[in-house]
Order: C-alpha cells, then structure tokens, then sequence
C-alpha cells in the first residue's frame, strides 16, 4: 500500500524559501574556460567574476586603473603648483600616487617589482619602514637567499644567519651595510655642523640612494627620479642600530621627523586626486590615510595585507573604517585584498602599471 504521507511543512518552507530577484546588472560567477588556452590576460580578467579573494583582485585592478586614468588626463598649466621651494613637492600629474609597503616586501622578491614602479616614475612618493630601506640597500652589498620557515632558530643564530620567514640573511651583510654606511653619517653630520643641514628621514634616504649609485636599488631610483621616501620610523631597524652606534663613536647628528611630516601632508593636500596603494599595514598604512585625512580622503584606494579587523587594529581595518575617519573620501570605491604580497602584487602590478606602460612603449616605438 502506498504511502499518504506528505513532506512536514516546517521542512518544506524552511528548505523551499521562494528567492526574491536580484538586481538585473548583478554579475554572474563565471570563472575562465581553460578550453580557450593558456591566456593569462583573459586569466586574470576572469578574477573579478571567480569570487572570494579573486574578486577582490579583480576589484582592485579596476581601482588602479582609475588612479592611472586620472593619473593621464593632462594637468592644466595653472595647476602646475610649485611651493614650498620644494622640487619634491609638486603637483607632477592631475593624480598624486602615494605608495606603502613593509620591510619583509623588499626582503623578497617584491623588491624588483616596487623599483620597476619607482624606475619609470609611476608613483609620486613612499611610505615604508626602516627595513624598507635598508633590506635595498643592503641587497646592493650582499645576497638574500631562499630557506625554509622551519629552520631552527638556535641553530641559525648560532650560525650567525638571520630568518625573515623563508628567507635567510647572514650577519655578514649587516656588517658590510655598517662599513658602508658609517662613513655616511660621519659626512651628514659634518654637513650639520659646517653647512646648518637639517636631516630629515627622506633626506637621508635621498643620500643613501645617491651614494649607493647601483641600479638594482629602489632607494637609487627614488633619488634619481626625486621621488621622497618616508619613513618616520627610520631608527627601528639596523640603520637604527647604526645610529646607535655611530652616536657613541661620533656624537651630535639630528634627524627631524615633523619636517617630513609637514612634507607628506602638503603632498596630500596638494594633490589634485589621491591615489592609495599600501602593501602591508602598521604604520605605514596609517601615516599615508592620516596624511590624505588632511584633504578630506583619498580618491581611489587599495589595500592589500592578511590582517583581519577583529581586533580592532589598523592594519586589519577594512577601507570603509577609514572611511568613517575621512581618510578615504565617501563617494570612493576603495578595495581591501586579503591575501599574501609575495602572491598578489606581481599580479596587480601587472594587469596595471606595466601593461600600460608596454603598451604606450609599443604604440611609441610604432610612432618612430
């Protein structure tokens, strides 16, 4: 005999829930047909469809590409603002392009790809830690090589080898770095007391570029192209320890952090667009947004770090907190990645700025 029995309705409206239609423009999931070959560029345009973190990258290539937009339409000859007799400090596009990062971004191999941007002048200045600096600088004397994040400290300090994560760093470069840089502070407080110098973080790195005069440097590029480099926390690192030292063997020089900060302040206030990029978070994520809460927020921004904001802390901030703050503007479309630098940068950095700068290299050199 069959059964009468009928689906228990509690299930049945809690399982079957009638869907409202969404909005007619809401994207589809679609990821790429691998049927079609190897296209990395279609590959990489599929993202912003494939969901979770690949969405947001898609989302993030989109905002870089605003920046470079804004970024080409021609500044207005009365706009051309020069002030503060500073040749650093000038609007030089109609989008003024502030770009963060951590040290253990130039300890890898994300260092080529930050110098590319600096090389061909497609950013406007920098915000990095101490290490930032020194770790180019340092890879200048001496190599990094490839480890393993589960080498044994005690073993590794025995043998005189510092661990960044899977990267290995032998003591030795720090002390090349101390012959090469000793004498440097020796010359920069010399200048301070003969020729009334007042030294700066940006300026010391300036310095440091000129003197390092080795093409494989950020700092060499930064220097070159009179892009500053930031770094308010310039002691808290082995240029720090130099310092340190070079404080007790020859005693007096003076480094001036409010000078810098008036500096990147009046970037931000002077700059016709904003454009945020921030590889990693800390203080570097908070000195460029603080500076660009002086003109009432970026224009376009992109974040890209691991942290997450349960615990309150800036780097783990979504944009939307900044937001909150008028550190981003409220009519902005910003994006934060939560992924891996050494993964994802190369990749934004990619599909971003140097497509677009081959691409105007190609179509000039078919001008010729």
């Amino acid at each position: 005999m069959a059964s009468t029995a009928s689906e228990p309705e509690i299930a049945k409206h809690a399982v079957l829930v009638k869907s409202e239609k969404l909005p007619d423009l809401t994207p589809v999931v679609k990821g790429y047909e691998w049927n079609n070959g190897i296209d990395y560029d279609q590959l990489l345009g599929s993202y912003v469809h494939s969901g979770f973190q690949a969405t947001n990258l898609g989302k993030a290539i989109d905002e870089v590409n605003k920046m470079l937009d804004c970024r080409e339409i021609p500044i207005r000859k009365e706009d051309v603002d020069f002030y503060e007799e500073d040749e650093f400090i000038r609007r030089k596009s109609n989008c003024t392009i502030f770009l963060g990062y951590t040290s253990n971004i130039v300890s890898s191999g994300l260092r080529e790809t930050i110098r590319f941007l600096v090389e061909h002048k497609m950013v406007d200045c920098i915000v990095t830690t101490a290490g930032g600096v020194e770790e180019d600088l340092i890879k200048c004397l001496a190599p990094t090589f490839i480890g393993s994040f589960e080498l044994d400290g005690k073993t590794l300090r025995e043998k005189g080898i510092n661990r960044i994560g899977n990267l290995l760093v032998p003591n030795d470069n720090y002390c090349k770095f101390e012959n090469w840089v000793l004498p440097l502070l020796d010359e920069m407080l010399n200048e301070q007391k003969t020729n009334n110098v007042l030294w700066t973080p940006s300026k010391i790195i300036e310095r440091l570029g000129q003197r390092m005069n080795d093409e494989s440097s950020i700092c060499y590029w930064a220097a070159k192209n009179k892009i500053p480099v930031f770094s308010p926390a310039l002691t808290d690192g082995s240029l720090g320890d130099m310092m340190y030292f070079h404080s007790h063997r020859n005693p007096g020089l003076v480094v001036d952090i409010l000078s810098d900060l008036k500096r990147l302040n009046t970037m931000a206030v002077k700059a016709l667009n904003s454009g945020v990029i921030i590889v990693g978070g800390g203080l570097i994520k908070h000195h460029i947004c603080n500076a660009n809460l002086m003109r009432n927020g970026a224009d376009f921004s992109v974040f890209l770090n691991t942290a997450s904001e349960f615990d309150g802390s800036d780097s783990g901030a979504r944009p939307d907190e900044a937001v909150s703050w008028g550190k981003i503007r409220k009519d902005a479309t910003p994006v934060k990645i939560y992924a891996e630098a050494s993964l994802i940068l190369p990749l934004l950095v990619g599909q971003t700025f140097a497509k677009r700068h081959f691409l105007n290299k190609n179509i000039q050199n078919s001008q010729q």
